[in-house]
């Protein structure tokens, strides 16, 4: 190569790089890592019903780790406050809406590029009915500011559809 050739080379890599919107091409794996705040769930329930668990307004994070590790922690806006101050000691309505009305877990995650499928390997849940297999999430949508996946195997039936906005 000439100077004059790699002189072009390297305008149109500084202009690639400089403009807003002109991206490198990212693997799905890459454009999932972050934090990414919930901003609607919704399950298609059996009955034809829509199931909107954590509230119309939910509350929770999923993070997608870099190194393959991932946290997920979902929440209604209007959970009870346990009236003893003791979270060792909720009444059974309280704890009956805690369990219900939130839920966390985490483990490790890999992409299948081609079918834009997660699949997560739970390390601990406080559901623990999760555990009993790996967790598929479908992503049908990735921008750098929205995500939005679905679960067509849940496990209470219908599919779940999750979205969020990126924090970082």
């Amino acid at each position: 190569m000439n100077v004059r050739h790699i002189l072009c080379l390297s305008i149109i890599a500084t202009i690639c790089t400089a403009l807003p919107g002109v991206a490198m091409s990212q693997s799905l794996k890459q454009q999932l890592v972050g934090t990414w705040l919930l901003t609607s769930w919704e399950q298609d329930m059996p009955n034809n019903q829509k199931l909107h668990r954590f509230g119309t307004n939910p509350k929770g994070y999923n993070v997608f780790e870099a190194s393959g590790r991932f946290f997920v922690m979902f929440a209604r806006p209007d959970l009870p406050k346990i009236a003893s101050r003791d979270p060792n000691n909720p009444t059974p309505d309280e704890a009956k809406a805690l369990a219900v009305g939130s839920i966390a877990y985490y483990g490790t995650y890999t992409v299948d590029e081609a079918s834009k499928i997660i699949s997560m390997k739970m390390e601990s849940s406080t559901f623990p009915n999760q555990m009993e297999a790996d967790q598929r999430r479908t992503v049908t949508a990735i921008s750098a500011s929205d995500l939005k996946m679905e679960n067509t195997g849940a496990l209470a039936g219908g599919g779940i559809r999750y979205a969020f906005k990126r924090t970082n």
